[in-house]
């Protein structure tokens, strides 16, 4: 029977230079949802590439004393070599300097010109050169980029524009009657609310200041647009063919099921796109996820901030599983991640070292010990054992309904918990003891067995997420790799079989000032670690001394937020349902200024959970969640730095 088809894509990277973590986290990300999918038996066709046109490049080109086409060259190729090290399965890597590309773009121009969608005028307005766009006053920030923050400049030229407005009605009614369309749903409450209700303005889509860029091929001092060139790559690289016979392929995988991107081009990409492909009488991708960015420290990465990681210098010291283990791990699914040295040092010895590495090696190291290595299956049973199976073979199910919802860090957490279960069923059997009893060979036989098919099972599902290391785990324990079905059965592993005489260390232990000060002589302040030495803090008026006994009083725990409302007429107020514990408490706080409610839902928090219950707007709020403040007003809630369980004490 045929596999049903899953065609997804990345952003296109834009050659302007080396692509830094920031930049690889979405190839990763895209790589470990290809992976899966194929896991789940779709017929997976996965397309990147590089974006490759512009002024920006231009201007670079200049500088570097060589030709547009010479510097995209080495950048695309650069670009290419950290895909690839970073073991992406990515089946095809599409250019905008592409010959077959390049020649449906003008086609598509003309297609559009042609039926009346573009027409010719003047633009005179603020032009952001790094973006490649135009706005007007009112769209600017602080006088800037709404979109990069960086300068405009005043710009005045003849140019071809796209009637949006036209299009605008029917996008705004398919986003309303399609939910599914735009994630996370914060990503589409702000295209909404910020662009498709106030209204949209017609779109420049070609440019007589610089040349390049694919010409217009029926007015040749224009070139077309970078976005209309960029954007129509997730068409052009499957075989359409603007006004002839398009290939099989792309019949086979258009509408695409996922377009994978960054959350600062959603507007290109859930307005731009969309009312591009409805001109052109073609069906819209089926989801756009709009991915938060990885951040370093508290601010996104920048090479004027000496702030910048790059994947090959982390790869150097972590290893690419271990890079792809933290990028995947540490991002939440509507909220920016954070990236920096010490964190990778922290997560590599606690999560890779101590919970995976020396899982596997402690039973390899004891099956050799005590049985010469052969893992065999004596059918003992005690309820520890059936308690770790429950957890080994739900495990699997929960990946599943983690992964369906793009929610990759919370599945990778799902196997680790496994891990983490596993060490426990260590503890809890002691396999050193019951060595000791002759009488208890048979038991110590099952309780190894029950820990190598867990390992086997775990494995498996790290394979779309840390390929190399899944592999060397099976290999390890000469296991083989089990269907997403059979890791949902326990007892598969051949009994008899024999694991490796000599585990190999999967991840070893790093001494996190050995790493800072070798990163610090290597790379000096763009290491990633940016300096915040004369950073000036808030001093404030202290409060009268307190007694242990006075703190005693307040009870603090850790819960999780499962929904979150604005509260109506009240222009601070949220209203969040707090799972403490077995309990849910309403809390109404005045953050609204700093998050939205969807934001809110899924977070760890702190909270005070003996406050006395008060009203406020009319809604009873039974405790509080503690935030910092900085000196402009902005919030920030308090959360547990390690994820802990709701209702923990804090202490």
């Amino acid at each position: 029977m045929a596999k049903t088809p899953y065609y997804m894509t990345t952003a296109i990277a834009y050659t302007s230079g080396k692509p830094h973590i920031g930049n690889t986290y979405e190839i990763v990300l895209a790589d470990s949802i290809a992976r899966y999918k194929r896991e789940q038996g779709y017929d997976v066709f996965f397309q990147t590439g590089t974006d490759e046109h512009g002024q920006k490049i231009e201007l670079k080109a200049q500088e570097a004393g060589i030709t547009p086409k010479e510097f995209v060259d080495n950048v695309a190729g650069e670009i290419k070599r950290i895909w690839d090290l970073m073991d992406t399965s990515y089946d095809k890597f599409i250019r905008t300097t592409d010959a077959d590309h390049e020649a449906q773009v003008q086609k598509i121009f003309r297609k559009l010109y042609e039926q009346g969608d573009i027409y010719k005028g003047y633009y005179e307005g603020l032009y952001c050169t790094p973006c490649e766009s135009f706005f007007t006053e009112s769209q600017l920030v602080d006088g800037k980029c709404p979109d990069c923050g960086r300068e405009v400049q005043p710009a005045k030229e003849e140019a071809y524009f796209f009637k949006m407005s036209k299009y605008a009605p029917k996008l705004i009614e398919y986003i309303n009657e399609h939910p599914e369309f735009i994630q996370p749903v914060s990503r589409k409450n702000e295209m909404m609310n910020n662009f498709l209700l106030p209204g949209l303005q017609d779109l420049c889509v070609s440019r007589t200041s610089f040349k390049w860029g694919i010409p217009v091929d029926f007015d040749p001092k224009h070139v077309i647009y970078v976005w209309l060139d960029a954007l129509t790559n997730y068409i052009t690289g499957i075989g359409y063919e603007c006004g002839g016979t398009s290939s099989g392929q792309f019949d086979k995988c258009w509408p695409a099921n996922l377009h994978l991107i960054g959350k600062d081009i959603i507007r290109f990409h859930t307005i731009y796109w969309p009312i591009f492909l409805m001109a052109l009488d073609l069906p819209l991708p089926k989801q756009i996820f709009g991915h938060p960015w990885l951040l370093q420290g508290d601010g996104k990465m920048s090479k004027s901030k000496g702030n910048v990681l790059y994947a090959d210098d982390l790869v150097d010291y972590f290893g690419v599983d271990a890079v792809r283990y933290f990028v995947l791990h540490e991002m939440p699914f509507d909220n920016d991640g954070v990236i920096s040295w010490e964190l990778m040092v922290e997560r590599l010895n606690s999560d890779l070292a101590n919970t995976l590495g020396n899982l596997v090696n402690r039973t390899i190291s004891m099956s050799n010990k005590y049985f010469g290595g052969v893992v065999k299956d004596s059918e003992t049973s005690e309820p520890v054992d059936g308690e770790l199976k429950a957890v080994v073979l739900e495990t699997a199910g929960k990946v599943e309904a983690k992964m369906n919802e793009l929610r990759v860090a919370d599945a990778i957490s799902e196997i680790f918990s496994m891990f983490k279960r596993c060490n426990k069923y260590i503890d809890e059997t002691m396999p050193w003891a019951l060595a000791k009893d002759e009488s208890k060979k048979s038991r110590l036989e099952t309780v190894l067995y029950n820990l190598v098919e867990s390992i086997c099972i775990g494995a498996s599902l790290l394979e779309s997420f840390m390929p190399s290391t899944s592999k060397k785990i099976l290999e390890q324990v000469n296991g083989s790799k089990r269907s997403l079905e059979d890791m949902k059965k326990f007892g598969r592993y051949p009994s008899g079989n024999k694991v490796v005489e000599k585990p190999e260390i999967l991840f070893a232990r790093l001494d996190v000032n050995e790493v800072l000060a070798d990163v610090a002589e290597r790379f000096g302040k763009t290491a990633g670690k940016e300096e915040k030495d004369d950073e000036a803090g808030i001093d404030m008026e202290a409060k009268p001394e307190v007694t242990i006994d006075d703190f005693g009083k307040l009870q603090f725990q850790v819960g999780e937020i499962i929904a979150c409302e604005a509260v109506k007429k009240s222009k601070k107020l949220l209203c969040s349902q707090v799972k403490v514990g077995s309990q849910v408490r309403q809390i109404v706080s005045g953050i609204k200024g700093s998050y939205t409610p969807e934001e809110m839902v899924g977070k760890k928090v702190m909270v005070v959970t003996n406050l006395k219950p008060a009203k406020l707007a009319g809604i009873l709020s039974e405790g509080m969640l503690l935030c910092a403040e900085d000196a402009e007003g902005n919030l920030a809630l308090m959360r547990p730095e390690k994820d802990m369980p709701s209702g923990a004490e804090i202490c």
